[in-house]
């Protein structure tokens, strides 16, 4: 989300705005808000109209939905193949943040190097952003979970030799891989309203602790885009379009200049794509290419990629006052827990400039700015 702000009208406000998101938005594993509980009838709702719902509700401007990848909801949902266990674990969890590499951040943008595409993004130097990054919270895991099990099962029943239970899988026209489909459909659409409603609460956050009116703070949608699904996608293969079925796992979606599916907003300089840093460094805005449209099914990568694995973080953590820090570098960070901010702490990830540079150079992303970190929340 870009706002209206300057770096320098919210600086001596920042611990303020952080502690109000901090408070408006629920944290870490299996949290959400008291007053948002949902019925099984509109859970299901949920499912089936994705970010829309929460627009209905009055969490959301319907010009929100137009700078959703997929306008907020995929298409083929089927509620009825969401277990009673995965509706118990998601009916009180909308609008939740949830722990682990999620987060919530308060950015600024410290460099632009595409002034004519940042400006079609709405983007300036030392405006200040937020980034949310969540997903379909207990929900979609439990949908995973669950098919899982079938899967296993289905790739050998299918002559699937796998080699890590990880990638098992099923034909798309069979019964378990169009059941998956229905179901993981499901629970992008209750991933897309989640983060609608968080950027419902994120807009009230502003108001709050900076003292002023939604059209002050400015707070409107960027660009939501997906990293971990499968949709599908029409592609030149070998002289003729066809539909395929992409599946991309920390990637994301990179639609070049000119594709009907970029808002028409960007149509001129390509589809955004976010790739997020660490919390004490840097987060990228990109755009997607023809060549990764030609190469990559459209595709780019999604974040730095840890260095470090979580139990190796933790190890070095030991003794040391993170968020001290971090506030040292300028950065305020709120959690759930401290084992979160260990395992997130920046050395635990990569540089991304350099995983963004090779992106750049692959032709498959096109960098517009960089974003610095300036407040964060996590689970």
């Amino acid at each position: 989300m870009r706002s209206g702000l300057s770096r320098a009208e919210i600086q001596p406000r920042v611990r303020d705005l952080v502690t109000r998101l901090y408070q408006n938005i629920p944290t870490g594993i299996g949290k959400g808000r008291t007053d948002l509980r949902l019925n099984r009838q509109e859970l299901t709702q949920v499912l089936t109209q994705g970010a829309a719902w929460a627009v209905e509700k009055g969490m959301g401007y319907e010009e929100d939905v137009g700078f959703l990848e997929e306008n907020g909801c995929i298409e083929g949902a089927r509620p009825d193949l969401v277990s009673d266990r995965a509706y118990q674990r998601g009916r009180n969890q909308l609008g939740s943040l949830g722990s682990g590499n999620h987060f919530a951040e308060i950015q600024y943008v410290a460099e632009i190097y595409d002034e004519a595409a940042a400006a079609a993004l709405g983007l300036f130097q030392d405006q200040v952003t937020l980034t949310i990054h969540s997903g379909s919270r207990g929900l979609g895991h439990q949908v995973c979970s669950d098919h899982l099990r079938v899967m296993v099962e289905a790739a050998a029943r299918y002559g699937i030799e796998l080699p890590d239970r990880q990638l098992c899988c099923a034909p798309l026209q069979s019964p378990e891989g169009r059941d998956y489909l229905g179901a993981m459909s499901a629970a992008a659409n209750f991933a897309f309203a989640n983060r609608q409603v968080m950027t419902h609460w994120a807009r009230e956050s502003f108001m709050q602790a900076l003292s002023l009116g939604p059209s002050q703070a400015g707070l409107t949608v960027v660009y939501d885009v997906c990293h971990n699904i499968a949709k599908f996608e029409t592609f030149e293969i070998e002289g003729r379009r066809r539909r395929l079925c992409v599946h991309r796992k920390g990637a994301t979606r990179a639609y070049p200049p000119g594709h009907p599916q970029t808002p028409e907003a960007y149509r001129e300089v390509g589809q955004p794509v976010l790739i997020p840093g660490d919390m004490g460094r840097y987060s990228y805005v990109l755009v997607g290419t023809e060549r990764a449209y030609r190469e990559t099914f459209g595709s780019t990568c999604h974040g730095a990629g840890r260095r470090l694995s979580r139990r190796q973080a933790k190890k070095q953590a030991r003794g040391r006052k993170l968020l001290d820090e971090l506030e040292r570098e300028g950065v305020v960070v709120m959690a759930a827990g401290m084992a979160t901010v260990a395992e997130e702490m920046p050395e635990a990830y990569k540089d991304v400039s350099a995983v963004v540079d090779v992106v750049e150079g692959a032709g498959i992303s096109r960098q517009v700015a960089q974003l610095k970190p300036i407040g964060v929340i996590k689970g």
